[in-house]
């Protein structure tokens, strides 16, 4: 395993690690999403820089739209939870009562 293929799995990794351990706040996981998200562009930039191949070329921008989508969803989601629950703590959402 490479120093960098080493670097991005274990970013990879800590992002998950922190999305499943530490869910107190919706913003925190908002993070760790990103986070996550971040590690396999990059992952998957230097992928298509190592093929050298023009046919995944295509696949780091469409990682990217995906990933400003749903952070915008993310951010969407947080605005209406702290407008309607008052903080946004994950403790403080529950599904049943929607």
């Amino acid at each position: 395993m490479s120093p960098t293929h080493f670097a991005f799995s274990s970013t990879f990794v800590l992002g998950l690690a922190g999305l499943a351990f530490h869910r107190t706040h919706l913003l925190s996981a908002l993070l760790c999403l990103e986070g996550m998200m971040l590690s396999l562009f990059i992952a998957f930039s230097l992928w298509t820089l190592q093929l050298d191949s023009t046919t995944f070329s295509a696949s780091p921008m469409i990682l990217l739209a995906f990933s400003a989508c749903e952070a915008s969803a993310g951010l969407a989601l947080l605005v209406a939870a702290a407008r309607t629950h008052g903080t946004d703590r994950l403790q403080a959402l529950n599904l049943l009562q929607c």
